[in-house]
């Protein structure tokens, strides 16, 4: 090669890679990025269709045959008056036509809403959202590699963290705040600390009615009246309605009723755990959940037809060796997905639980434990993938940190399932053309490559893609350091302001908060 053509080729590497720097270093409109919230899911399926048919079928027999145990009064009267029965031990038995009159009027298409639209989830289809739940009693310190008690203040930090992650899409309540001992106080201020750290839409629970009650009052003043809350409910209620195996929970039924009552959507949770609360076999967990999770689904609609309901069959796992549950064993992954088959097989709203660590600290083997458990979650089809960040410990432990990793990870798990498109212009036979007849035989800085940059590939924003060399010469950066720096970053900005001040004088003047304002900002 000539001098000239040397220097001619290494201006040619050096502009294309300060051209890609550039590019990389401006703004990309949201909707042109690489993934988008609802990327469309569905291509993997661990169930035959005839596999598919025969649990429904089964939970089918289950409802009409077996039936759910302790249904309160009002449930009875519903069910039975809709065609159900109750046997002379006191369960009641769901009539097969009732169940399948009742999955084919439920609501579709429902839209999750944030308080800010533009983190409206649409439950259409297989459009696949990715957030966060669990009741973790403890919080992992990464520095000293131990676990305290998680309080309020951590809960709301939380939300805070989550609402700049971009591929997290939503907060449900990760972790219980040990600081507040009343419960009434502690489910009024969960759902506080919540909406005021995101705007993002929020999941939340309660413990009993009139806890509910008090709670969906506080919204309604963020909300701006009655009216505005309904039209837009921006916290569901994740209602485990059942007691495992096959008994309803008499006050979550009650706490579902006020809901309902109040424009509330909610997640229909069974989580049984296989081999303690639901069957060892995995086709018989997905059965009994199915069925649980539909009994449910009848009752919602009985209370009111076409109520939001999420259909949430969420099997657990036991290491059958200890008893303990196990949520990051290839057995959760498999059945969580099969759940999610499930749901799309009725075609309703479906939300599942995936990421459930038994890793105690973000390690490796957090790592794939939360990655193939995601990975299968989040091409089953399910709307919405629950715990997929933040937790350890098999949902014991909540980790800051770990949010901010693990949404690189889950950016990148949108890209699979975004998957690749084929049409005329990504078949590239014009940019081969330029490259290889006309031009200097590589892709960098190609007017296609330019163009794709951002709007095909993701990037992370902790992972390390460095070489040795550069990685060394950055001073060797540990990626729970980075995390650690990230989470500090973002919580010494100021606190958020989507609750206005005088909105939020009001709630503190009727309501017991617990969350002081000085503590909320920095």
């Amino acid at each position: 090669m000539t001098d000239s053509r040397r220097r001619s080729s290494a201006s040619g590497r050096m502009g294309g890679r300060a051209a890609r720097q550039a590019l990389r270093a401006a703004p990309i409109p949201e909707d042109e990025r690489a993934v988008q919230p609802g990327q469309v899911s569905g291509r993997y399926q661990p169930l035959t269709e005839s596999e598919v048919t025969r649990i429904h079928q089964a939970a089918l027999e289950a409802l009409e045959q077996i039936g759910i145990a302790n249904a309160i009064p009002s449930c009875q009267e519903l069910v039975t008056e809709a065609g159900g029965s109750m046997t002379q031990d006191g369960r009641l038995l769901f009539p097969r036509a009732l169940v399948e009159d009742i999955v084919a009027s439920a609501a579709r298409d429902i839209i999750l809403p944030g308080q800010d639209p533009r983190y409206d989830m649409h439950l259409t289809g297989n459009r696949t959202y990715f957030g966060t739940a669990g009741a973790a009693v403890h919080i992992v310190d990464t520095q000293k590699r131990e676990y305290r008690e998680s309080m309020l203040q951590d809960l709301y930090d939380a939300a805070r963290i989550v609402d700049a992650m971009e591929h997290i899409h939503f907060f449900q309540r990760s972790m219980v705040p040990r600081d507040v001992e009343d419960p009434r106080e502690m489910d009024f201020n969960t759902c506080y600390a919540s909406i005021a750290g995101t705007t993002k839409h929020v999941g939340t629970s309660f413990v009993a009615p009139d806890h509910a009650h008090e709670a969906i009052d506080m919204l309604e003043i963020v909300a701006g009246g009655e009216k505005k809350w309904r039209e837009r409910p921006f916290v569901s209620c994740s209602c485990c309605h059942v007691v495992p195996p096959l008994r309803f929970a008499e006050d979550a039924c009650r706490v579902l009723e006020v809901c309902v009552s109040r424009g509330m959507p909610v997640l229909l949770l069974a989580a049984g755990q296989a081999g303690a609360t639901s069957p060892a076999a995995l086709a018989g967990s997905v059965v009994q959940e199915t069925a649980e999770v539909l009994a449910g689904l009848v009752y919602v609609n009985l209370l009111s037809p076409g109520h939001p309901a999420i259909f949430g069959t969420w099997p657990f796992v036991s290491d059958l060796r200890t008893g303990a549950m196990s949520g990051g064993s290839g057995e959760q992954a498999v059945l969580m997905a099969a759940c999610g088959q499930m749901g799309r097989y009725y075609d309703l709203p479906t939300g599942i639980a995936a990421g459930m660590a038994d890793a105690k600290l973000p390690d490796a083997q957090s790592g794939y434990e939360k990655a193939y458990t995601n990975v299968l979650a989040g091409h089953s089809g399910a709307n919405l993938i629950y715990e997929s960040a933040g937790m350890h410990a098999s949902l014991l432990g909540c980790c800051l940190e770990s949010y901010v990793i693990d949404n690189d990870m889950l950016g990148a798990i949108n890209r699979t399932i975004r998957g690749i498109e084929v049409n005329e212009d990504t078949l590239s036979l014009e940019a081969m053309r330029d490259v290889c007849l006309d031009g200097p035989s590589h892709f960098l800085g190609h007017d296609q490559t330019m163009a794709l940059m951002q709007r095909d590939y993701v990037y992370p924003d902790l992972g390390d893609r460095n070489s040795p060399k550069d990685w060394n010469e950055a001073g060797r950066p540990d990626l729970i350091e980075q995390a650690r720096y990230r989470v500090k970053q973002l919580l010494s900005t100021p606190r958020p302001q989507h609750v206005p001040d005088d909105i939020d004088r009001q709630i503190r003047e009727r309501f017991p908060v617990k969350l002081s304002l000085e503590s909320m900002g920095g």
